[in-house]
């Protein structure tokens, strides 16, 4: 369906006189304002595809191509890929959606805003503010009392409420009360126990895991600067190191994603099978990261293998920096 576009030459967004259908300005295409439904829908059918053509001419150099999209964008050559900050949010989403939906915990058990038991093997919610003892003498409650008890998620005290635990610390001179860190962690144990029962933990785990994306965006700026420092030779912009941190973070979450697929369809031949596959594909993902950083910083194999040694140990540090605040945050919200 052919565009309908002004017979004016001015842009309507930011005012600029323009020289085709598109402002060199700001981007904005020059279209009618009133444009029919179908001239609606044919433009939002076309900015879908442009997207659709950019995921899919980006994902074969992402997969089999190391480094090729990052010399690509520095290089300038940009419109046919997708950018890389769009390409991260879209492919995490997925990973994270499918890494969700493989490991979730389909043992425990949820009170009801209705009031209304649950069916077991749906996943605790902090949904209802009703206390899990009241809930459970109510008959509102199923619980899988098979599964393991609360393990390392419990206070630091013999207490058995927070309320005592308060009372108690009270009692002791200031210089023996428990720190910030122990008063926040026991404020959460005995808030959950009252809650949730023998089921605390896991709802504190499934918290803790879905924070977790929001860890990436500190992740990821923290390897551009590890990058930065194990590669300062090659005098690049931190930006630059940032690209290939966004890129190579998406051939991670896009290869892993695969490969949870891929364990799905073959759960019925047998676990041996998916651990056979993925000794190779941990060996594909070093090789990834060899030739990724062969391509982008130009070094030779022996220095890049001991930039990647120190690379990654950095990295790991980084990686339990973030988890642990991860932790810290998770339970003091």
């Amino acid at each position: 369906m052919k565009k309908h576009y002004r017979h004016e030459n001015n842009c309507l967004n930011c005012g600029t006189i323009l020289e085709g259908h598109y402002c060199h300005n700001c981007g904005q295409e020059n279209l009618e304002l009133h444009e029919s439904f179908g001239h609606l829908m044919n433009h939002t059918i076309s900015d879908y595809f442009h997207f659709d053509h950019q995921f899919f001419h980006t994902l074969k150099p992402l997969l089999f191509k190391p480094g090729f999209l990052t010399i690509e964008y520095m290089s300038g050559r940009r419109a046919q890929y997708l950018h890389p900050v769009k390409m991260y949010i879209f492919i995490s989403i997925v990973y994270f959606l499918l890494l969700f939906q493989t490991n979730g915990d389909n043992n425990i058990a949820r009170i009801n805003d209705n009031g209304k038991p649950a069916e077991k093997g749906v996943v605790v919610t902090p949904a209802s503010n009703k206390p899990f003892e009241q809930a459970k003498k109510a008959g509102e409650v199923v619980l899988d009392y098979t599964k393991t008890p609360n393990g390392w998620f419990h206070p630091t005290t013999k207490d058995t409420s927070y309320a005592e635990y308060l009372t108690n610390q009270k009692k002791l001179a200031e210089n023996d009360r428990d720190g910030f860190v122990a008063r926040v962690w026991n404020k959460k144990t005995f808030e959950y126990r009252e809650k949730y029962g023998n089921h605390a933990k896991e709802v504190f785990a499934e918290e803790l895991r879905h924070n977790i994306p929001k860890m990436m965006f500190i992740l990821l700026p923290l390897f551009a600067l590890i990058l930065k420092i194990a590669f300062w030779r090659n005098k690049k912009f931190y930006v630059e190191h940032l690209i290939y941190s966004f890129h190579f973070h998406c051939f991670l979450f896009l290869f892993l994603a695969f490969f949870m697929l891929l364990q799905l369809i073959l759960l019925p031949f047998g676990k041996s099978v998916i651990e056979w596959l993925t000794l190779p594909a941990t060996l594909y993902v070093i090789w990834y990261i060899y030739r990724s950083l062969r391509a982008v910083y130009h070094r030779s194999i022996f220095r890049t293998i001991t930039k990647m040694i120190g690379m990654w140990i950095m990295y790991f540090a980084a990686l339990s920096f973030c988890v642990t605040l991860v932790f810290v945050i998770t339970t003091i919200i």
